[in-house]
């Protein structure tokens, strides 16, 4: 029998509201309103409309007694009026009050003592299904009394009238902590309904609980040992963390406490499927099947899947309950951490594959949280882009990036954690030059950390590297010695000095925003300097 609830508190008064619907139920719902098709695989597949992707410039915290001493206010963290998200607000309701709409009760974090109990309001019945992948889904006996702190309203139809509403343009993602809510307008990209209750818990946790949140990833081996991934989108956090040998505790966001233990936010996974094969990706690929959501795939009349084609967007992606993955944590926590791994897609080529940080150079590295893009190929341009997000997740993060970084450091120091510095980007020159990195390399290097292999630090086993000062090992089972030095894959040690000093120089120039801030330990973190 289909359960009903009141929404009368939040303005609502839909004619049909739909609670807690199944997976299969909303994926039925699609499929009959004709807003996706079904694969091959069984997965529902969606186009997402406009945007394929978060919308940074978009994304507002209302400023007020909460936030207005605490935020780092600034092009990441935009202030928004508290009386025109009032007024924005009854707009979008009044909008959802002519709308079919379905709500999920649900909630974040898998440790019970830092649990938030979330209510999302969507007009998309596929939305209300991500949240259900992506949250935790509470048990019929904990609903009885479930009492909502926080609310997602999402409402991609809703257009914005900048002039009028305060916004940037027709779409808005506002997070207003008094009234804990997270508003979504003019946007069906169903990230932005995860990222909003995890930007908000990024500033809960360690303002009110003295917790590090963290954009990571996280899995344990058979011996309860702990690994956290850290990377930023097209670093393989979510390929590397899901691995058959060791039990996932989550893909993408995690709190680390002071009871020592690091749990998920989280109830499901989003991985990107841009060239997924069965192959490369056994979990993640075994887990697209009914139950989970592809956005934005090309799927030809069979519902054949072209994970290759990037017609649409290169951030396709599947959402999917965590338990799509056979071999998960169960709850979602693990005891602290190990070994902790700073991923990078380098795309100058010049990083070594993996590298040993100290814990000045952990500071640093986390603070600046550098990937690399390839601009432009499309007209030819081969050039890479440093790319660089504070804390590995800088667009979720409202403190300073400096607070997450001191508490990471003197996490790292009292836990004794080995942290590592891991390429997955270009070898043997940059991007049009050199090629990938091999995940089967890469898998074997982690694989040499776990296993213990690369875990003790004496100086004859390692070379400094000269540029950025990080230690890489000359040696690793299952990956040749050369691959190991950056240096000898290029062949040319001028163009190779010439590019690793580039890249330091743009490490330099990022960093002088968080210089004032930082501490002398985290600024001697950084690579050697050096003047054109």
């Amino acid at each position: 029998m289909a359960q009903t609830i009141s929404l009368d508190n939040y303005g609502i008064r839909a004619d049909t509201i739909h609670y807690q619907l199944s997976s299969a139920e909303l994926h039925g719902i699609t499929l009959k309103k004709g807003m996706g098709k079904e694969s091959s695989l069984g997965a529902l597949a969606v186009n997402t409309g406009e945007f394929t992707g978060r919308s940074p410039m978009d994304r507002f915290i209302v400023k007020d007694k909460i936030t207005e001493d605490k935020v780092w206010w600034g092009a990441i963290n935009i202030p928004f009026e508290p009386s025109k998200f009032d007024d924005l607000y009854d707009k979008v309701i009044s909008y959802l009050n002519e709308k079919e709409l379905f709500v999920r009760d649900c909630y974040a974090c898998a440790d019970a003592n830092y649990r938030v109990n979330i209510r999302v309001i969507n007009e998309h019945p596929w939305s209300n299904m991500f949240a259900y992948n992506m949250f935790i889904r509470p048990t019929n006996e904990e609903l009885k009394n479930f009492d909502p702190e926080w609310t997602v309203v999402s409402a991609p139809g809703f257009m914005a009238d900048a002039l009028v509403d305060g916004t940037r343009q027709h779409n808005f993602a506002i997070l207003n902590f008094t009234k804990k809510i997270a508003l979504i307008g003019g946007t069906g990209y169903t990230g932005e309904i995860k990222k909003g209750i995890f930007s908000a818990l990024n500033f809960i946790l360690p303002v009110f609980k003295n917790t590090l949140p963290m954009h990571c990833s996280a899995n344990v081996g058979k011996d309860g040992d702990t690994a956290i991934f850290f990377g930023l989108s097209g670093t393989g956090k979510t390929t590397l963390s899901t691995d058959s040998s060791r039990k996932l505790i989550g893909d993408d966001e995690h709190g680390w406490t002071n009871e020592n233990t690091v749990f998920n936010f989280e109830g499901g996974c989003y991985a990107k499927v841009i060239n997924l094969s069965a192959e490369q990706e056994p979990e993640i690929y075994a887990a697209i099947k009914k139950g989970a959501i592809l956005e934005n795939v090309i799927i030809d009349d069979n519902g054949v899947i072209d994970f290759e084609d990037t017609s649409i967007t290169q951030n396709t992606r599947v959402s999917y309950p965590i338990y799509h993955i056979e071999n998960i944590q169960q709850p979602s926590i693990g005891n602290n951490p190990k070994n902790i791994f700073f991923l990078t897609a380098d795309a100058f080529g010049v990083l070594p594959p993996i590298s040993k940080l100290t814990p000045s150079q952990a500071a640093y590295h986390f603070i600046s949280g550098y990937t690399a893009k390839v601009a432009g190929t499309e007209a030819g341009v081969k050039e890479p882009i440093p790319s660089f997000s504070a804390c590995f997740g800088a667009p979720f993060m409202p403190l300073h990036p400096t607070e997450y970084a001191k508490m990471l450091s003197k996490k790292m120091k009292d836990s004794g954690v080995n942290v590592w510095l891991v390429n997955t980007g270009w070898t043997g020159g940059p991007y049009g030059v050199g090629t990938r990195m091999k995940l089967k390399y890469t898998r074997a290097m982690i694989n040499a950390v776990l296993n213990g292999d690369l875990g003790l630090y004496n100086y004859e086993d390692y070379h400094i590297h000269s540029v950025f000062g990080v230690a890489q090992p000359r040696e690793c089972p299952g990956v040749p010695t050369s691959v190991l030095s950056p240096r000898t894959t290029w062949n040319d040690d001028e163009a190779y000095y010439t590019t690793a000093f580039k890249l330091s120089n743009a490490f330099r120039e990022n960093f002088k925003q968080f210089e004032s801030y930082a501490s002398e330990e985290m600024r001697r973190g950084g690579p050697q300097r050096y003047a054109f």
